[in-house]
């Protein structure tokens, strides 16, 4: 069994691997915009997931993945020579939709605060319809104690 700490150490490896070469050495003009966001390895160092980000529409973003599957044998060959692993771990490219995840979070968010504010102002000038304080005090309890007992009597 591999250490956890070192897959973890390998993942990064990884990560700074790819986005340094994919800055420096792949000069394919379909790529756009890119971040290498996160990769992860699996405990045998056989598999990397490398995840990324695109800036632009659906066209760039296509492009970005048709130019990364075609750089991934340099990209492999550079990460197994950096790592020193007896195997090179095979690349899979993950497009990381977290933007996505941001603006329907964000949405959610809006569309709860529009509602608090309706709350907020339909509770405007309102009483409540019992008391403020729905629970008994301990004073209240103890005349109830006293009243129970008398009519025991």
């Amino acid at each position: 069994m591999s250490d956890p700490a070192r897959v973890r150490r390998h993942a990064e490896r990884v990560r700074e691997l790819v986005a340094s070469v994919v800055r420096t050495q792949i000069k394919d003009p379909r790529l756009g915009m890119l971040t290498i966001t996160d990769a992860r390895i699996t405990a045998d160092l056989r598999e990397a997931t490398v995840f990324y980000t695109v800036l632009g529409d659906a066209a760039a973003q296509a492009g970005t993945a048709a130019a990364l599957e075609s750089a991934k044998g340099l990209l492999r060959s550079t990460v197994g020579k950096a790592l020193g692993l007896r195997h090179s771990p095979s690349l899979a490219f993950v497009h990381d939709d977290v933007q996505d995840h941001v603006k329907e979070i964000d949405e959610l968010l809006a569309a709860a605060r529009t509602a608090d504010a309706e709350v907020q102002r339909l509770a405007a000038g309102k009483q409540y319809a019992g008391g403020a304080n729905p629970y008994k005090t301990e004073e209240e309890a103890s005349e109830d104690d006293e009243v129970s007992v008398s009519r025991e009597s």
